[in-house]
């Protein structure tokens, strides 16, 4: 099972811009109220004085930054100009100011769809919509003004440029169409990594029981060569981890990482990331989650996997095991005040009956009755009878335990060691269950697959 929930919530800001490429300063509308207390003001600016310097390690992790460039038609920078940073899907906004080398700067804004509205005296108002920003990403918009009446309007749609000048921040994006689109087996999102260059899933190599220091219960991934353990999961800028000691990779019970309706997109930072990332020298998946918007937005669903169309292997006994897996949640978002406060939620329920053919080692018939080859009796009888076996009898303390043996079955195929150790051919056998136990007092041993059910508990 997993279940997300986030509530956001933004209020009106001015960013303004000093210098060329200076910092920002941000402020908002003053509220005059002298029934206030004084020290309830002073309590409110401490606790969002310490808010604020607590979410700062998470917003170089999961935010993006934008910059561009004003000119006029001429090509000319244009200094002193209103620039207005707007989220198309929440209505946040930032403002900036640009520099006298025309140039503007944005930091730390969420991912998500953006337009640029800038406005100057003596020219028209112009504003480019369709930016898109990812995560990590620091993406650059120029924009260009026109001679006119600042009333007038003039609307580019163009996405900032997916190229990054300064680092490779968004080369290993996987984004939401991806996410949606791609098949995915047991809806495990992080299987889309292996999307990126350098990038194997390890999965099937990996060793370690479940609650062991190696042990993982997620999907293990080796970034440009590095072992899996050196990978660093970040979901929303905060570390994100399993249960183990040393492998840390995400996941849960039913071996998969659950919730791909509530996740937006994530970037693998491969090789050269910055100063800002570290800790481990593996890659550096950013995950960030879907977030409430103006427009409701949300999914219920429901997915079926069963046996019903599955062919048996050369083990199982006439049809394949039996085999049902059961994914079904919802996820919702939406306003609870436009424009302000948003809340969106997320649920993923996991339910798996498996059955699964096993193959064990069974005494044949032969030993079963106490016949066992010569060349496992000491001292070996000479001659040694022509059918090549003893008898050497069964103890009665061990006739009781044969009888929860299976017994070995036709077209079963034959033990490698029996072959070695004798020349007796023996029959193994194919049940649908069996209990284990030891097989060193009766050589030769044949295979016998058994079917047992296994149950995956929710997740």
């Amino acid at each position: 099972m997993k279940f997300l929930a986030g509530l956001s919530s933004h209020s009106k800001a001015a960013w303004r811009y000093a210098g060329h490429l200076g910092g920002s300063v941000v402020s908002s509308p003053r509220r005059n109220d002298s029934k206030q207390p004084a020290m309830a003001r002073v309590f409110a600016c401490w606790f969002a004085t310490v808010l604020s310097l607590l979410l700062i390690p998470c917003a170089a992790a999961q935010t993006a930054s934008l910059t561009g460039m004003v000119t006029d038609p001429s090509g000319a920078a244009v200094p002193g100009a209103a620039v207005t940073v707007r989220d198309t899907n929440t209505g946040a906004t930032r403002k900036s100011i640009t520099g006298n080398a025309g140039w503007f700067q944005v930091l730390s804004l969420p991912v998500g769809n953006y337009e640029i509205i800038v406005r100057k005296k003596g020219f028209a108002q112009a504003i480019r919509r369709g930016i898109h920003l990812a995560v990590g990403q620091d993406a650059s918009a120029d924009v260009t003004l026109r001679i006119g009446s600042i009333r007038q309007r003039i609307t580019v749609n163009a996405d900032a440029s997916a190229v990054s000048l300064t680092t490779a921040a968004i080369s290993g994006l996987v984004g939401r169409r991806q996410v949606d689109s791609l098949p995915l087996n047991g809806r495990s999102y992080d299987e889309l990594l292996a999307l990126n260059p350098g990038i194997v899933n390890f999965t099937s190599q990996k060793t370690g029981g479940i609650g062991v220091s190696n042990s993982t219960v997620g999907n293990n991934f080796a970034v440009s060569g590095n072992r899996p353990q050196q990978n660093l999961y970040l979901l929303n800028g905060i570390e994100f981890t399993g249960a183990a000691e040393v492998n840390m990779q995400p996941g849960g019970t039913s071996q998969e990482l659950l919730g791909v309706d509530a996740v937006r997109e994530f970037n693998v930072l491969r090789d050269n990331y910055g100063a800002q990332y570290g800790k481990r020298p593996g890659g550096q998946v950013l995950i960030v989650t879907r977030g409430g918007a103006n427009t409701p937005h949300g999914s219920a669903y429901e997915f079926l996997r069963n046996n019903l169309l599955d062919a048996p292997n050369y083990f199982d006994r006439g049809s394949p095991p039996a085999f049902q897996r059961n994914q079904f949640g919802a996820a919702l978002g939406g306003p609870l005040r436009r424009n302000s406060t948003f809340l969106f939620a997320n649920y993923e329920g996991f339910r798996q009956h498996l059955h699964q053919t096993g193959v064990d080692l069974v005494p044949d018939a032969n030993a079963r009755k106490g016949y066992l080859p010569c060349k496992l009796i000491s001292p070996a009888p000479n001659p040694c009878p022509a059918s090549g076996l003893v008898y050497v009898g069964v103890a009665p303390s061990v006739a009781s335990l044969l009888a929860l043996w299976p017994e070995p079955s036709a077209n079963a195929p034959i033990s490698a060691a029996s072959l070695r150790r004798s020349t007796v051919r023996c029959k193994p056998s194919v049940t649908t269950s069996a209990p284990r136990a030891s097989t060193a007092p009766f050589p030769p041993l044949t295979h016998s697959p058994a079917s047992t059910p296994s149950t995956t508990p929710p997740t």
